[in-house]
């Protein structure tokens, strides 16, 4: 049976007769929508000569297809069948995909399916279908259906008596529109062969169910025509190369968004069960980077981080949910694995790496379009809004470009004021940063500030901070090196994983929607770590260890904690694992190494307390004598503090050259100092 014989328009509203087609129209009329979305393989299933033709010759086939769907929408439902003018048949999962670099003249009008990644979307856009043209001698309304780029005028009046060639005014009131959005596509990464860079096609998308469902960073999957237009060039004529673009039939988003895919009723059932197990952070911590030996402080940390805890929208402040991590390290500690591992388990995780990225990739940018206006292009911390945004090597980017991440790590915004454009965009981002020491290796008898290039404004925004220092240990050597080359042997991770990744991607997502309260219990243990550790500093002379940014990230820990177990409530036990951890973390980069107290100076200020007190006595010296001789002789400034203030000669050069290196003192002239 050849399939001229046979009407496609039947055929299709045969495979529409389906129980599954028909329940699926007889709902258009209660969602009010106008297209049907049919499953490509069961078309193939039904009739295999149909969906070729269907792909061979897109145009007419949809048609026939819109129309045999309007002939059972009719049977199902009359009313709403008057109601709308046409049915749009969108085709969705394509027995095979295209490669977008493999696209050319031989998919030309036929049906494709692409997959890539958004990297700009347009506004969507009101757009003419029919367009009405009034003539101005008679006043009779001409409709003219339109395609292509540009608007078309009718070339005579259709009333016979006028006939005439115009004036034609536009009529916008008894126009047809409907919404359309251009698309930039990208190949995804792991498409692009060796050597290559990422091939862009443009997407036109009309209707009102395909605009606006994917965003800039979304990995989707399009079904669409292929097209191909001639650029024009002015006064020239169109050139003989054509570019394609894409005229999509459906979209779906593939992408690693929670909210798109929530958990079956089975994964439910396992995630409750795995939560009620005791050992629950063991196993989730032993799942995450299995193929990373140890670290397992560092584990943990990565767990609450990508746990989160809880946002706090007050009237007059905002208090941020996500934490922020750094890790500092040794070469070859497995930092940048490790952020590599998070950015692919996170629902919204994105990885740059230090040296290439700006302060407009990071936070925005403000780009120039082809009419000349401005608009903003999402730079990394917005893309990942709600997610991680993981930044490797931070301590060698430009320090114009970190100032970037200051807003966004405390404020969660990301503000912009350029070329007209001011906005502020949400930036709710949990921020993973790893750093290698500025000497090329951690040197323990000096302080963090001196063993990092990033500047205390950041290091204070940090909730948890690790020092991953690589030291000779012949026990955990062995260990390592037989888990490393048990690895490489069996090309398989020697660690068991408890949880696989993309269950643990479900966990975290279905975790976020519970929001653990402080117990009385977890509240007390917090409250009296802090009053010890400030109480501590209460002395006179002594470092102030602790101060209410630390406070705050306890409290996101330990909802964190509480959150990985999916209790409603922080318990004590939390309060004492945050309390541990955050103590791990200070004892790492706090402990003032000349009164082995810990001193948060360090992190907030950049030297420790000891320190700060003798540049003061040296800076007050100064004054002094300044007043009694005008000028002060280093020799005389050097015996007066050794002899009276008992401070090492050494250490008062070492303090000398770092106030004048700050510009709190200079030279007048060799040998003598002033005060500026």
């Amino acid at each position: 049976m050849s399939l001229e014989t046979v009407n496609p328009q039947q055929r299709f509203q045969e495979f529409f007769k389906k129980e599954k087609y028909r329940q699926r129209i007889a709902q258009l009329s209660i969602s009010g929508k106008n297209s049907l979305t049919i499953d490509f393989e069961e078309l193939y299933g039904f009739d295999q000569a149909l969906a070729e033709q269907l792909l061979a010759k897109p145009e007419e086939y949809l048609k026939s297809a819109a129309e045999g769907a309007k002939d059972q929408l009719r049977i199902e439902d009359v009313e709403y069948s008057e109601k709308i003018e046409k049915l749009v048949v969108r085709v969705v999962k394509l027995l095979g995909k295209e490669q977008l670099r493999r696209l050319g003249s031989r998919n030309m009008s036929k049906l494709v399916m692409v997959e890539g990644i958004v990297v700009r979307a347009t506004p969507v856009r009101p757009m003419v279908q029919v367009a009405a043209f009034k003539c101005k001698r008679c006043g009779t309304v001409n409709h003219i259906d339109q395609t292509g780029q540009f608007l078309k005028a009718p070339a005579i009046c259709m009333l016979v008596d006028c006939g005439k060639d115009g004036p034609f005014e536009f009529s916008q009131e008894e126009s047809t529109f409907i919404d359309s959005q251009d698309l930039r596509l990208q190949e995804k990464p792991e498409d692009l062969p060796p050597g290559q860079l990422p091939r862009v096609l443009a997407c036109k998308l009309i209707g009102d169910e395909i605009v606006d469902v994917a965003r800039p960073g979304d990995h989707v999957s399009i079904v669409g025509i292929v097209r191909a237009f001639a650029p024009s060039l002015m006064g020239m004529g169109k050139l003989r190369t054509f570019i394609l673009q894409l005229d999509a039939n459906s979209t779906e988003v593939l992408g690693k968004e929670p909210e798109t895919s929530p958990p079956t009723p089975e994964e439910e059932a396992q995630i409750r069960e795995l939560s009620k197990d005791p050992m629950v952070h063991k196993k989730i911590m032993s799942s995450i980077a299995p193929s990373i030996f140890g670290n397992e402080h560092l584990k943990e940390a990565v767990m609450y981080l990508l746990f989160g805890g809880v946002s706090r929208n007050l009237p007059d402040v905002n208090i941020r949910g996500e934490m922020n991590a750094l890790i500092i390290g040794d070469p070859g500690t497995a930092k940048s694995q490790m952020l590599q591992y998070v950015s692919r388990l996170a629902p919204r995780g994105l990885y740059t790496s230090g040296r290439g990225t700006t302060a407009a990739g990071l936070t925005a940018a403000v780009v120039r379009e082809k009419g000349g206006s401005m608009s903003l292009e999402a730079g990394a911390l917005v893309l990942a809004d709600k997610g991680i945004a993981c930044i490797d090597e931070m301590d060698k980017m430009r320090p114009e470009d970190r100032v970037a991440i200051h807003e966004a790590m405390e404020q969660h915004t990301v503000s912009v004021a350029k070329g007209g454009i001011v906005a502020t965009l949400n930036a709710r981002t949990a921020v993973l940063a790893a750093a290698n020491p500025s000497l090329g290796r951690y040197e323990p008898n000096r302080t963090v500030a001196e063993n990092i290039s990033l500047p205390v404004t950041i290091l204070s925004r940090f909730d948890l901070i690790f020092v991953l220092r690589d030291v000779p240990n012949k026990e955990a050597d062995g260990k390592m090196s037989r888990h490393i080359l048990e690895m490489h042997k069996r090309g398989l991770s020697p660690v068991e994983v408890q949880v696989d990744s993309e269950l643990l991607r479900k966990y975290i997502s279905y975790a976020k929607g519970v929001k653990p309260e402080l117990s009385e219990e977890a509240l007390n243990r917090l409250s009296d770590f802090y009053l010890a550790m400030r109480s501590a500093s209460e002395s006179e002379g002594s470092p102030v260890a602790i101060t209410a940014r630390q406070l705050e990230s306890l409290v996101r820990v330990s909802e964190a904690r509480a959150r990985v177990a999916l209790r409603p409530t922080v318990t004590a036990e939390d309060a004492e694992a945050a309390i541990a951890i955050m103590k791990r973390s200070l004892e790492e980069v706090g402990i003032d190494m000349s009164s082995f107290k810990v001193d948060i100076d360090l992190i907030m200020t950049g030297r420790p307390k000891s320190i700060r007190d003798r540049l003061g006595i040296v800076l007050s010296t100064i004054m002094d004598m300044e007043r009694v001789t005008g000028i002060v002789e280093r020799d005389i400034l050097v015996n007066e503090l050794e002899t009276k203030h008992k401070i090492p000669r050494s250490e008062i050069e070492r303090m000398i050259g770092q106030l004048l290196r700050e510009g709190t003192i200079y030279e007048p002239r060799e040998g003598c100092l002033k005060k500026t």
